[in-house]
């Protein structure tokens, strides 16, 4: 069921970034990876990605704020999920546990901490891809 998604990662961490993609290839995904911001809204030009997995913290800042805003204002890559995979709530208290994210402040479909689960990290993606699925069905 998993075969023939495209999943991009961006984020900083290439040994983060291997861990995910391996969890993610082993359930059959197939999984591009970018280590900047700039490399990943590249990457998001050249295919048609299924859902995208973003970090915050990169960089100078927050710039995967910045990726998440850039898409949403795209007509075409706006319909790409974003799954939002930080640490960020721990390091500057952004989020609060139990609420739901503004979206204006953070345009994206989910977030997750860091370190990550495999088997919810799993479950997110595959619900973030079958809604995106559903949602281009009701168009």
């Amino acid at each position: 069921m998993n075969q023939g998604k495209q999943l991009l990662i961006i984020d900083d961490d290439p040994d983060f970034v291997e861990g995910i993609k391996s969890i993610l290839e082993s359930a059959g995904y197939q999984v591009d990876a970018a280590y900047n911001p700039r490399s990943g809204l590249e990457a998001l030009k050249t295919k048609p990605y299924d859902l995208l997995l973003l970090d915050i913290m990169m960089g100078r800042g927050a710039e995967g704020i910045m990726v998440a805003r850039k898409l949403r204002k795209d007509p075409i890559l706006s319909q790409i999920p974003v799954l939002i995979i930080t640490g960020l709530r721990e390091q500057i208290a952004f989020l609060f546990p139990g609420q739901p994210l503004h979206p204006h402040l953070l345009p994206v479909d989910e977030l997750v901490e860091k370190p990550v689960e495999p088997q919810l990290l799993l479950d997110k993606v595959s619900a973030l891809i079958e809604l995106a699925a559903k949602r281009k069905a009701g168009k």
